[in-house]
């Protein structure tokens, strides 16, 4: 909910916020809700119906989704003379406005330098899983004028959590954009036990790790191939945390779907993840009960596919030797897997310099080009 603190009407709604295709407020203040609708109109926000498949009741709507970037009221004072927005999208760094004396001025731009033609078009998709669940996700295609129209290579990218999920906005890490700049075509499968989708979809992934929850990623590149996107020989997975996981758990099961495996961060001894639940009574007795599935330490000489493992040395979110020692057991079988450090990193964005994020980018890029199947992808 966003609550007035004006001394005047301290406490009342003004509005409440959801998740949609992005994260959205709707405003009950009739005089905020005019202030966007402007703001909107001056800065030509543009929408573009969407057919759409509620993946909780099944119902059927057309939804209005923008196009290329979103407006969003971050701040006013109370007397709703002054306001600041923020305008930005998939392929748009925030822009951000203030508005005074009825008036919009560019107060700045975050990442001017960067080229947005060179960026890649987002769109909000669904794709049946083989049980029939609808799945939603995030397509991001390489610029048609640059690339052509396809089939491209193909990152598949989950998120972390699993309790988490994506929006259709700017990717603070980069991930998805600087691979889609080169090329690669970008899904964010918002697969079962994703969270803002509704009970449905979230409750699906219950005990279900590297198991259905992993049948969703796979059902995402067949669906890609099926629709000429993705090119079925030039195909990989790439995750953090969460996503780390997955990328382990896609090298040991033997669908021949993926090129190579890229594991930034990931849980790799599930068993301790369990007996980590145990720590608190949120833990055990909310998230404990739903998690079961694929231990990849525990297959890990079973791996099938060239992986990278990679992880900040200060992680305390997810314990660093959980990779260093899935590493340590592929390479005792002699599976093809690279192990990179990190030095001083942390789990979280607010952990990572700079520097830290183009070092992700770069050994990911480097590897995709050398070591994910014979040639590169």
């Amino acid at each position: 909910m966003v609550i007035s603190e004006a001394a005047a009407d301290y406490g009342r709604l003004l509005g409440f916020q959801y998740d949609a295709d992005i994260r959205r407020t709707y405003w009950v203040d009739g005089q905020l809700a005019a202030l966007q609708k402007a703001a909107e109109a001056a800065l030509t926000i543009k929408t573009t119906p969407v057919d759409w498949v509620d993946p909780g009741t099944g119902l059927k709507s057309t939804i209005q989704v923008e196009s290329g970037a979103a407006l969003e009221l971050v701040s006013f004072s109370d007397d709703l003379k002054l306001a600041v927005f923020e305008k930005s999208g998939p392929k748009l760094p925030p822009q951000y406005y203030l508005l005074a004396n009825g008036k919009l001025q560019l107060l700045g731009k975050a990442r001017p330098w960067i080229d947005v033609n060179s960026l890649g078009d987002t769109k909000l998709v669904e794709y049946p899983a083989r049980d029939g669940l609808l799945v939603p996700a995030f397509l991001t295609l390489p610029p048609a004028a640059q690339f052509g129209p396809g089939p491209y290579p193909t990152l598949v990218e989950p998120h972390g959590g699993p309790w988490a999920r994506d929006y259709m906005d700017w990717d603070l890490a980069g991930w998805v954009q600087y691979f889609a700049s080169r090329g690669y075509a970008v899904i964010e499968p918002q697969f079962r036990g994703s969270t803002g989708w509704g009970q449905k979809l979230w409750r699906a992934g219950d005990r279900e790790w590297g198991q259905k929850m992993q049948d969703d990623l796979d059902d995402a590149v067949k669906w890609l191939v099926d629709q000429h996107v993705a090119d079925p020989k030039r195909v990989a997975i790439f995750g953090y945390s969460y996503g780390g996981y997955a990328a382990l758990a896609a090298t040991i099961r033997p669908n021949g779907l993926y090129q190579c495996a890229i594991s930034g961060a990931g849980a790799g001894d599930l068993q301790k993840f369990i007996d980590a639940t145990y720590e608190n009574r949120f833990g055990r007795e909310y998230q404990m009960p739903t998690v079961k599935g694929l231990n990849p330490l525990a297959h890990a000489a079973d791996a099938q596919i060239p992986v990278l493992v990679y992880m900040g040395d200060h992680d305390v979110t997810v314990d660093p030797e959980e990779s260093r020692r899935f590493a340590a057991a592929a390479r005792g079988a002699h599976r093809p897997v690279k192990l990179v450090e990190i030095k001083d990193m942390g789990h979280q964005y607010v952990f990572m310099t700079p520097a830290m994020m183009e070092e992700q980018l770069d050994i990911i890029d480097a590897f995709l080009k050398t070591d994910c199947k014979p040639g590169g992808l």
